[in-house]
């Protein structure tokens, strides 16, 4: 694992193209390549046409088996015999207990006492041990490391990892190779390992696509962030979208102040308007986090604000939306 970068670091290199297809090599078996969907009700509301990545259908029901698979893969028997913890919101905790599974050994997973159930219940499942903490963000990160110092398990960090990140890569990267051309893509950003591993992932196939992060206005660190040019944090949120509470890192921070496009924001009545949207007309199931990327382009005028390249073929823009997620505590939908 690269050692991470100070906020100012110009000697910072991320994941290379070759780090992200060897890693697309090594999780190919255990992950499902998940399918590439379209919906002509959805592309009259953007103005585009929409390809919509569903990680809602990946393994334990996000993106997040990419990143935990690769980094824990990655690990030598010596290293993983001494188990995996790591900090999570729900998401990266399932991902990590799965794979620790997968290699037979512990999974030491601190969250937040106010996570999901649906998300507890998840990593208990994968047979992954829960120590609960404050829903802080300095309260996670000193439960981490007591439990780190207790167990001497391998930390295998949710987005502060170039093994996670070249792992997340892989979505934008299937994504780029089963939809062809696209102009643009949006994912949603908390601490950035997703939306920094779409940046590299694009780009690596189509150096001239777009990328845009999308954050919800009561958790807009990364807006902030790229703002002013300074690393913010967001100690707590109470955003819908619990799976984008967290802040960026340093190293994700590098990334997405060199290739991101643009941060765009949306409140929580969009968030939920957009994920209900997204059950009513394609018949899945998604995630408020999910959400968070397709409801920019749901607002009117917001696609031709982008100035996107007019196309060769002179049809609408092509943009592609990554849906993370699924993981939905059915017992507290918002819209009941």
């Amino acid at each position: 694992m690269t050692s991470a970068p100070s906020v100012e670091s110009v000697n910072y290199q991320p994941p290379s193209w070759a780090a992200i297809v060897a890693a697309h090599a090594r999780i190919s078996a255990r992950i499902h390549r998940t399918p590439v969907l379209t919906s002509a009700s959805l592309d009259a509301l953007a103005g585009a046409r929409l390809f919509f990545k569903c990680e809602n259908l990946q393994k334990t029901g996000s993106f997040k088996i990419r990143g935990a698979s690769n980094a824990i893969f990655s690990l030598s028997n010596e290293e993983a015999a001494r188990g995996i913890v790591t900090q999570s919101s729900g998401n990266h905790g399932a991902a990590v207990a799965c794979a620790a599974a997968w290699r037979s050994v512990p999974a030491y997973i601190v969250m937040p006492r106010n996570a999901p159930k649906v998300k507890i219940q998840a990593i208990e499942a994968y047979g992954g041990k829960i120590t609960f903490c404050e829903p802080k963000v300095s309260s996670r990160k000193e439960s981490c490391d007591c439990v780190q110092a207790e167990t001497g398990a391998v930390l295998v960090h949710p987005y502060d990892d170039d093994r996670i990140i070249a792992g997340q890569a892989t979505a934008a990267k299937e994504l780029l190779e089963d939809a062809g051309d696209l102009d643009a893509v949006f994912a949603p950003v908390s601490g950035g390992g997703l939306l920094s591993g779409t940046c590299l992932g694009a780009k690596g196939i189509r150096a001239d696509t777009r990328v845009f992060g999308c954050e919800p206005e009561r958790a807009d660190d990364a807006y902030r962030s790229l703002t002013t040019g300074t690393l913010q944090s967001l100690e707590s949120s109470d955003t819908i979208a619990d799976g984008l509470r967290a802040s960026l890192a340093p190293r994700t921070f590098a990334i997405l102040r060199r290739h991101v496009d643009r941060i765009l924001l949306v409140s929580e009545e969009e968030i939920i308007s957009a994920a209900r949207l997204v059950w009513e007309r394609m018949k899945i199931i998604i995630e408020p986090s999910s959400a968070v990327a397709i409801a920019p382009l749901l607002k009117p005028g917001v696609v031709a604000s982008l100035n996107l390249p007019k196309r060769a073929d002179g049809g609408a823009p092509k943009l592609g939306v990554i849906f993370s997620g699924g993981n939905v505590d059915l017992s507290s939908l918002p819209w009941n």
